[in-house]
Parts: C-alpha cells; structure tokens; sequence
C-alpha cells in the first residue's frame, strides 16, 4: 500500500490491501465501502514558453529564487492540462499563447505531483508578470540550457525538449507518518 494513503477518502475507514487481478497487485482497499481506493496525487502543469520564431525560451524567476524555471502552476478541478497551461501563462506572464503542445510527464515525489510539461508559443515577447514572479528573461535555446536551475524538473523537461533524450533526477523518498 502506498504509505500516506490509509484512510478512505470518502468514508474514513482505515484501508486495507485486497488483491486485484486486473491490477496485478496489491491496491487499497476499503471495507466499509467496500471498494477499491486508487491513490490520488496533484496535477500541475509546466511549460516551455517560446517567442513566434520558436527561437528563444522565456524563463522566469519566482519567490525570491536566484534561479530560472519554467512557468508552471497546478491544474484546477474540470480543468483540461492544456487550458491549465494557457492560463497560467496569461495570469503569471499577461501572454497570449497561440499554440500549446504536450512535451512529456513525470510524477514528482517531494510534492505528489504528476508534472504535465508543455511547449507553448506565444505572440508578444513583452510580458506583464504578476505577483508570483520576481522576474522573468528571454533566453536563445542554449543559454536556456545553461541558466535553467540545476538537479529541477524544469531542466530535465527543457533539455530531453532540446536534446529528445529525457533524464530525471532521483528524489530521497519522503518519510512517511
């Protein structure tokens, strides 16, 4: 059983591990509802931002970091990852993104979050950030590479983008309670 999922979400009851064979494994299971519980986890959205001429990558600094990341923020509930990822360009940077495509996904331990990472290009290179970024500069695609933040997600997104081979870091696992 995954460890910080031990109650049912909808009853209470402690949870316990039940075999099903569709699965192949063990799941969470509750006897009170008598159902099966699959774990639930956060879904955010990142995104390569790039100008018209799909030359230059904008990268932002945020919450008094000192280093570039992607924009990102978490997808609302009935939101599709795609609609998430134009409308949080628009809210962080004021940019009008006219094409948005799928890079690749990657579950994130340290915040039990599935990362959906997009390419997104938008019209103006002139931004207007809001109060959630501190910062934010156009970068051509190899001075992206270079400023991006170390050991991040962001980073592993942007070069497998740029190089098609994508390689994640490993993260500690949490302790769980």
């Amino acid at each position: 059983m995954i460890p910080e999922f031990h109650y049912c979400m909808h009853c209470g009851a402690k949870l316990e591990e039940k075999y099903l064979e569709s699965e192949g494994r063990n799941i969470p299971w509750c006897p009170s509802c008598r159902d099966y519980r699959f774990p639930v986890f956060n879904t955010a959205v990142s995104m390569i931002v790039l100008n018209e001429a799909e030359d230059r990558v904008l990268m932002i600094r945020q919450y008094g970091g000192e280093e570039f990341i992607l924009t990102a923020g978490y997808v609302n509930k009935g939101e599709d990852a795609e609609d998430a990822a134009v409308r949080e360009i628009r809210e962080e940077l004021g940019l009008e993104t006219v094409k948005v495509r799928f890079n690749r996904s990657h579950y994130f331990p340290p915040s039990n979050t599935l990362m959906l990472n997009f390419v997104a290009v938008v019209r103006s290179t002139e931004a207007h950030i809001n109060e959630e970024v501190d910062q934010y500069r156009w970068f051509t695609k190899e001075d992206a590479r270079k400023y991006i933040r170390r050991n991040s997600l962001a980073k592993s997104f942007l070069t497998g983008w740029l190089d098609g081979v994508f390689t994640f870091p490993e993260y500690p696992a949490k302790p769980y309670k």
